[in-house]
């Protein structure tokens, strides 16, 4: 794409709840070739970004600026004018306070094409999930959206605090806790009585979510004693009473823990979704992916194919290995009739319910079988003689077949895929451990485990076990937990049932207790 000049798109992430983002742009994270942020963009969205796709840091801080914003913009065009597709990626709406007009007047200047995505703005949502609507019809028809992040010497040329302090019912400053005490002031000098009710919500719709509430009088005092940090939204006006009764988030069984999920991506979403659809923030890094094998692997998986007619029984033991096996029919030009023979079963409700889709009603065994459960189930069907199809992954346990064959059973080990490990360096991951921003770790096998020890190495943590220590960990099964202690790790949760179900409802039960012992 060398002389052609590329695209920005100027997107507007909302205000840190991923699932706030825009469908439009989300389309655009998801077709750049690198990404711009900033600070108060989730990070979590960047896993959005197509594979290959560069990502820049550009965001700033009260202590210390990262980037200037006449670099950030210049930025926008080099990049652009390299002909790649730049996504330019900013918390809650870019037209609020984002700067946007001065990186688009440059990207105008310089002859590139660009859009503005527009997104939810901070100033409406982080009320919002706190409880609190910024307008209603008894307490307050219009809304005042104010900057407060500049000194006081420069709010006031900016503020005209005459017009502003009574112009509409709800105030809303963006960026404005250093400068609580200062805005109270003006606000009650030009006329907002003493007992108006403040609320200052901080990292509104993300795991460290918290609001503090008083009145303009007592709510500099407040800040101070709780060592109340930005960013935070500051919401003056009567419609902060309303918190009282609609406060929501904070009821949520997840709330305000962050959970990481290392399933692989292909599998993550329903974890996520439930974690998510509870009130927890789901950080997803995925530790391991599936491939089909190769090489001679893949010759005898298909030379067990090749005998599909032949097989008394197949047993399936995970989701994996149902779709897998079904990619396999499909590369080979066959399909499940084949398997007229055999009796079928599913280990756990989770397969049981991937063959259903596939049309397949199978037999359930529990999802934490040993050999006594299989024999009592089966008892008098298997017999020796029998052939045996065990659709699996390259590094299944080897006890089924191990008991099968001891019962005179002849086992075939059909190695649908092969599992390879992901995962590669997460800044943001590693701050949010050694911060303790990572509430608990999740594990769906024994890959995820050594994986994920193994991807903190990489990450430079020599200890990873020390790494984790903040965290609890949540196993969903009992050899799952056995690999996370060999490697040294403290379960603190195990699912009672081997499914994402029953791990996110221990998760809730943790949760539970947690506040329990607050």
């Amino acid at each position: 794409m060398t002389g052609t000049k590329g695209k920005v798109y100027l997107v507007g992430a909302g205000p840190g709840d991923t699932r706030l983002i825009t469908l439009k742009g989300l389309d655009c994270l998801e077709k750049g070739d690198v990404v711009v942020y900033d600070r108060l963009a989730n990070p979590s969205l960047l896993r959005k970004m197509k594979r290959g796709a560069e990502k820049i840091y550009v965001g700033k801080r009260t202590d210390r600026h990262t980037m200037k914003q006449e670099d950030i913009n210049q930025l926008l065009v080099d990049l652009a004018l390299t002909g790649k597709t730049v996504v330019r990626l900013k918390g809650g709406d870019p037209t609020i306070f984002g700067r946007v007009g001065e990186e688009a007047e440059l990207l105008r200047k310089h002859g590139i094409p660009y859009e503005i995505v527009p997104g939810i703005t901070a100033a409406i949502s982080v009320p919002a999930y706190a409880g609190i609507p910024v307008t209603h019809r008894d307490m307050a028809s219009s809304l005042s959206i104010i900057t407060g992040h500049e000194s006081p010497d420069k709010l006031d040329l900016s503020i005209n605090w005459e017009k502003v302090t009574n112009a509409t019912g709800t105030l809303v400053f963006m960026m404005g806790v250093a400068k609580i005490g200062y805005i109270s002031k003006q606000l009650i000098s030009y006329g907002r009585p003493l007992e108006t009710p403040v609320a200052l919500v901080r990292w509104g719709t993300r795991a460290e979510q918290e609001t503090l509430t008083g009145t303009l009088s007592d709510i500099e005092q407040k800040v101070i004693e709780a060592d109340f940090k930005p960013p935070a939204v500051i919401v003056v006006g009567e419609v902060v009473k309303q918190r009282e009764q609609l406060k929501w988030a904070e009821d949520m069984p997840l709330f305000g823990k962050r959970i990481l999920v290392t399933r692989s991506r292909s599998q993550a979403s329903e974890l996520v979704r439930q974690i998510e659809d509870l009130g927890g923030e789901a950080y997803e890094f995925p530790v391991i992916d599936f491939e089909m094998p190769a090489g001679d692997v893949l010759n005898s998986t298909s030379e067990a194919l090749d005998k599909l007619t032949e097989y008394d029984w197949a047993f399936f033991s995970s989701v994996n290995g149902v779709e897998f096996f079904f990619k396999h029919l499909d590369r080979l030009g066959k399909d499940v009739r084949s398997l007229f023979k055999a009796r079928i079963a599913a280990v756990g409700p989770a397969t049981k319910e991937a063959l259903r889709k596939y049309g397949i009603c199978a037999e359930e065994l529990p999802g934490r079988y040993q050999a006594e459960g299989l024999l009592e189930q089966f008892e008098g069907a298997l017999k020796a003689g029998q052939k045996v199809l065990l659709p699996r992954g390259d590094l299944a346990r080897s006890w089924l077949p191990d008991v099968l064959r001891e019962l005179g059973l002849a086992v075939t080990e059909a190695v649908m895929y092969a599992t390879v490990p992901v995962g590669e360096d997460d800044d943001e991951l590693a701050k949010m451990l050694k911060e303790g921003r990572i509430h608990a770790v999740t594990f769906t096998s024994s890959s995820t485990v050594t994986n994920f020890v193994g991807a903190l190495k990489a990450m430079g943590f020599e200890d990873p076990v020390e790494a984790l220590s903040r965290a609890q960990i949540a196993c969903i099964g009992p050899v799952t937990a056995k690999t996370a202690e060999d490697a040294g790790l403290s379960v603190g949760m195990l699912a009672q049932e081997a499914t994402i179900d029953s791990l996110v409802a221990r998760l809730c039960d943790w949760q539970q207790e947690s506040e329990i012992k607050k």
